[in-house]
């Protein structure tokens, strides 16, 4: 659900009303990221993480007059790690779903992108039913209604997905009966979809820019742009249900970045569009 400018006023109102009255101390804070999502985030081969959200990050800290650590964590383990207490927050292009929010809470989202798939650019799944189309999620019934000409595209082939993402859960939901090979990353993804090893690979559409901009052609966009329902309502920060006080902070930092226009610079940098929520 997009992010209306009367909200982003009102959480401004809300951080400056509130004053920060913490019941802990947030001047130090431990971020954990995956490290691997491009263009979200990457490590360099020196160890240095960047990205969108690294940028957004210290914009967000910045402001705040706050110090942020980063803490690299497979995908995986970021949420019993937080949970665990080994760092305060996780930005690492993680959706506001339902399934999440029974566990962690979250921020205002900063990203928001359909689901669709990559192939290569001369498979017959290049030209497969219903790519560029638009297909909400919002009625399960509706839209697995829709689906057949998909399920049909994909009989006997196979699909990467990354473990324990939304994607995963899309494809258990509406394509059951697809052959699934699950990765740790999406980077091995790529590489095994380029190596013939998969012939789909599904994820956001703004982590496939990343490969599909790099492989210069090679790797297109295909079938639909999967939007609301289990996708959730964008990406933003995972936090401790009890760290209510931080998520106020935090809003406070991101509202401001959307407000003024930086979360969208940075996201034209590293995306080539504008991702942020309106």
């Amino acid at each position: 659900m997009p992010i209306a400018r009367p909200l982003i006023a009102a959480l401004l109102t809300l951080g400056l009303s509130a004053g920060f009255a913490q019941a802990r101390d947030w001047s130090h804070v431990r971020i954990a990221t995956e490290g691997a999502y491009p263009p979200f985030n990457s490590t360099t081969p020196d160890g240095r993480v960047i990205g969108y959200e690294p940028d957004l990050l210290k914009s967000v800290c910045d402001r705040l007059k706050i110090t942020c650590d980063t803490i690299v964590q497979d995908w995986d383990g970021l949420i019993p790690g937080l949970k665990a207490g080994k760092f305060d927050a996780i930005m690492s292009g993680m959706s506001i779903t339902p399934k999440r929010l029974e566990t962690i809470a979250f921020t205002v989202p900063y990203s928001q992108s359909p689901t669709t798939f990559a192939v290569v650019a001369d498979s017959p799944l290049a030209k497969m039913a219903l790519t560029g189309a638009d297909l909400s999620l919002a009625d399960k019934d509706a839209a697995a209604a829709k689906l057949g000409p998909l399920r049909d595209a994909l009989k006997g082939k196979t699909v990467g997905v990354q473990v324990s993402t939304i994607q995963a859960d899309l494809m258990a939901q509406y394509l059951p009966g697809v052959e699934l090979r699950s990765y740790k990353t999406n980077n091995e993804v790529a590489l095994d979809l380029q190596a013939g090893r998969v012939d789909a690979w599904i994820g956001s559409q703004t982590n496939l820019s990343a490969s599909v901009k790099a492989t210069k052609g090679e790797l297109v966009y295909a079938g639909p742009l999967f939007r609301d329902g289990l996708l959730g309502q964008g990406s933003a920060m995972g936090l401790r249900k009890e760290d209510a006080d931080l998520k106020v902070l935090l809003d406070k930092g991101l509202a401001e970045a959307m407000a003024d226009g930086t979360a969208q610079k940075l996201s034209t940098q590293w995306f080539g569009f504008d991702v942020v929520p309106h």
